[in-house]
């Protein structure tokens, strides 16, 4: 019992993850408490694939849960910040142009493998990493600066995913790059 309580820890932290960003969207952006809950979806991010990774507790179900649970922070932040930062319509019509390359990238891999495709690339990894930044980025460069620094990212690393998807004979999650086949 007590080793299977220790094989879902890191799991139940990504269930953290997703109850704090379902949170935010009852909260006012960009208070106090939304920034606690954003801080929390950032810490439980890093430490359930740490602890997974560490305790050699890596399971397919939770690699996908961690996915799911970082499309679903990403959407509420985007649902949460677009209306109430104001973006220029270029900036939301590249950020549109971003999310149908994923969502392509994602049926693609649903396609060609039968499962959920998301990748665990290094670029995936800064580009929510960068975009886990954005509202403190928006403070300090402002809107614009931080959204072409992180669609810029966020456009690299969706097109290097779905040429993943395109060109791999299998699924590999853990691909770090394209460049690794």
């Amino acid at each position: 019992m007590e080793v299977r309580i220790i094989k879902n820890v890191p799991n139940g932290i990504t269930v953290i993850r997703i109850f704090a960003s379902i949170s935010m969207l009852f909260i006012k952006p960009f208070s106090s408490l939304f920034f606690f809950f954003y801080i929390i979806c950032g810490i439980s991010d890093v430490l359930d694939g740490y602890i997974a990774r560490k305790m050699n507790i890596c399971s397919k179900f939770g690699q996908i849960l961690d996915s799911l649970a970082d499309l679903l922070f990403i959407g509420v932040v985007l649902l949460i910040c677009i209306p109430v930062i104001n973006l220029p319509f270029q900036i939301i019509c590249w950020v549109a142009a971003i999310a149908i390359v994923r969502l392509f990238s994602i049926i693609l891999g649903f396609v060609r493998y039968r499962q959920l495709a998301f990748l665990h690339t290094y670029t995936n990894k800064m580009t929510g990493m960068i975009l886990f930044f954005f509202p403190f980025l928006f403070f300090i460069l402002g809107k614009e600066a931080a959204a072409i620094i992180i669609c810029s990212i966020a456009s690299i690393s969706a097109i290097e995913e779905l040429l993943i998807n395109l060109t791999s004979k299998m699924l590999h999650r853990d691909i770090v790059s394209i460049f690794s086949k």
